[in-house]
């Protein structure tokens, strides 16, 4: 009997020493891309810090960069020239991850060919990479060079002083240059497929789920504790809040978290709120009627009480908005056109349609989910009370609101957020300009983009927080380029009685760097 009794034990043991540790993600959508130069959205990017890691990484607790690929990096006197120490890596397969390799990846980013949305972000600091990116430029005169296999250089356009704190994102990411050239496109197939992150892709069945595994040649793996991470795809946040409840999904993250139910989940006590880096407004498609005329534009955006929105119809927390910029330190956002529903009505009539007589019908665009439902008919509803007018409202599924939205830019009003991808205002400003990828509304001018461009080459100051504030205030105040409705802050529902090393920070993002079972 006694000999029965240890042999069990020690097989529970042994199997409790092995036993896997996986986790649950309501990611809210279906990706439209695994892909880093093609990835557009934040459940996309969620699951990008699971497969893929940079120069920089996150850092659990603040947000911020820290070492990731690159060991340590010396900047010049002019602070234009970066030099980064690649420490001992590979990929998923084997392959070692050089700095050639990671010469490569910046080049295909911003190669036209690839279409990248995000590639302005790299052409606006990188010597060389928008001349490249435009056609007008060789490949050989971008600013990436491998001076050996550890040494990675990038030289900037200018002193650029948020330039470190970019390099989480997914377009600088390394590449599997290696795999990419033998695939194609096919690279991102579960077959084909190779990371260098914490985990590697093990499946993906569309409209059901992704799932990653523990990574074994992660150059961190000793600090990785989760074995497997599976993310569904659930727009419905209702459907995805009572999965919760039921113990089927251990986390529910910003994209997903279920704000019609804010009352009853602000009682838990795995609900979580922090402030947040991101916005969320409606953009105008600038090119068509009748958007196209400012005083629309004004008028439609004064009409809306964005204090009554946060307090009344989202009551998750949220600041009311003016501006596209939150307030950060050292800025002052643009003062932008506040509620005036006398002010709006009187624009209104001036561009031609008193008491909205005339106005045609539009359909303003949302991608499928309550909470953006609730916002646009809200919006709705004020727009016919205070201006006269008629909209109708349109919900479409997020890989195909992306390409219409993005790529088509086939809308005269859509909704849209905006998290930061960095801790600065160049976050929020460098997308509007002419031909940046992520410039949906086709917004177009000149004066904005030049001191875009200026703040850009600035040292970190007074001097240059003011030029960037001018910008905002022509994009906002005087063109009324988006109209900006909240602040967003992080919303999370997860149980950290059962979880650990999971920080509030304030992109949103968490690393899985030390994120553990209790």
């Amino acid at each position: 009997m006694k000999k029965i009794f240890w042999t069990l034990m020690l097989a529970s043991l042994s199997w409790g020493a092995f036993a896997e540790t996986s986790i649950i993600i309501d990611n809210a959508a279906e990706p439209q891309s695994i892909d880093p130069s093609l990835i557009q959205g934040v459940p996309e990017a969620y699951i990008n810090m699971a497969l893929f890691e940079g120069l920089l990484r996150y850092d659990p607790k603040t947000g911020l960069g820290m070492p990731g690929l690159a060991e340590s990096w010396t900047v010049s006197a002019d602070k234009t020239v970066y030099t980064f120490k690649l420490r001992k890596s590979v990929w998923s397969d084997g392959t070692p991850v050089v700095a050639q390799t990671f010469a490569d990846s910046w080049i295909r980013a911003i190669d036209p060919a690839t279409a990248s949305e995000y590639a302005y972000m790299m052409t606006g600091v990188v010597k060389g990479a928008e001349a490249f990116n435009s056609g007008k430029g060789k490949r050989e005169d971008v600013g990436v060079k491998a001076l050996d296999d550890k040494t990675f250089q990038v030289t900037l356009v200018g002193p650029v002083p948020y330039f470190i704190n970019t390099l989480m994102h997914q377009i600088f990411n390394v590449l599997p240059m290696h795999v990419i050239n033998k695939y194609g496109k096919d690279w991102i197939k579960v077959e084909n497929f190779v990371s260098n992150g914490p985990f590697v892709l093990k499946e993906w069945k569309p409209q059901e789920r992704l799932v990653v595994t523990k990574n074994p040649k992660y150059w961190d793996a000793k600090n990785i504790f989760v074995d497997t991470v599976t993310y569904l795809p659930i727009e419905d946040t209702v459907t995805g809040f009572q999965k919760y409840k039921n113990g089927e999904i251990d986390w529910m993250n910003n994209q997903s978290f279920p704000t019609t139910n804010i009352d009853e989940v602000k009682l838990r006590k795995d609900f979580h709120r922090s402030p947040q880096v991101a916005t969320y407004y409606y953009i105008f498609n600038v090119t068509k009627k009748p958007v196209d005329d400012v005083r629309v534009r004004k008028a439609l955006t004064m009409a809306l009480d964005t204090e009554e929105l946060v307090s009344k119809v989202t009551k998750s927390g949220e600041i009311a908005a003016q501006s596209m910029v939150p307030v950060m330190p050292g800025y002052t956002p643009a003062k932008g056109n506040a509620f005036d529903p006398v002010a709006a009505k009187k624009l209104l009539a001036q561009a031609g349609y008193p008491d909205g007589k005339g106005f045609p019908k539009i359909t303003v665009i949302y991608n499928t989910n309550p909470r953006h439902k609730m916002i646009a008919e809200w919006v709705q509803q004020k727009w016919k009370t205070v201006l006269g007018i008629d909209i109708e409202l349109q919900n479409i599924e997020w890989k195909t609101f992306l390409d219409v939205r993005s790529n088509q830019h086939d809308f005269v009003i859509t909704r849209a957020g905006w998290n930061g991808d960095y801790q600065d205002p160049n976050t929020y400003l460098d997308m509007f300009k002419i031909g940046s990828g992520n410039n949906d509304g086709l917004y177009a001018n000149k004066k904005y983009d030049a001191l875009v461009v200026q703040a850009t080459s600035m040292p970190d100051g007074p001097a240059r927080y003011k030029t960037m504030h001018d910008a905002e205030e022509i994009m906002i105040t005087q063109d009324q380029a988006v109209a900006p409705l909240y602040f967003y802050v992080n919303l999370d529902l997860i149980d950290l009685t059962k979880w650990t090393g999971w920080y509030d920070t304030p992109l949103g993002f968490h690393s899985w760097v030390g994120f553990k079972k209790k």
